[in-house]
């Protein structure tokens, strides 16, 4: 009896499943949606002196922000509960905002940044996109 090599159907079918494969692969890469990226920093100095004045930076962006961002810095200190020191300016792209106050006694003061996402400039309900951590000043 003598040994044949197989180059039929066999071989066709399987080199046809694998180009089919490596196809489907690359249109499914083609079709899946994009994630957008954003983020929000804070910057606040870790200790204060009463009296003195504390100035906190904030900065970040979002790209699936449909229209525009307005970015704001939010205090916690004093049983006061997260409230808005300052907001940026709605504008494209990234946006930084500065807030500066003075502290009158001691304690814990909390800082956390937060970028909203509006469809107009006159959106009355913007949707909360990024918060950044909570950064903490102990006033002296």
């Amino acid at each position: 009896m003598t040994r044949t090599k197989k180059t039929g159907a066999t071989t066709r079918g399987g080199r046809v499943a694998v180009i089919g494969a490596l196809g489907l692969a690359a249109v499914t890469l083609a079709v899946a949606p994009a994630f957008a990226k954003g983020a929000v920093d804070i910057t606040a100095p870790h200790m204060a002196h009463v009296g003195k004045t504390i100035t906190v930076q904030a900065h970040g962006g979002d790209d699936s922000a449909g229209y525009l961002h307005q970015l704001c810095i939010e205090e916690n200190g004093f049983g006061e509960g997260w409230h808005q020191e300052n907001c940026s300016a709605v504008r494209k792209g990234n946006a930084k905002v500065t807030a500066q106050g003075t502290s009158a006694r001691r304690g814990n003061l909390e800082f956390r940044a937060v970028l909203y996402g509006l469809t107009s400039a006159h959106d009355r309900n913007p949707a909360r996109l990024h918060t950044s951590d909570v950064v903490t000043v102990h006033v002296r």
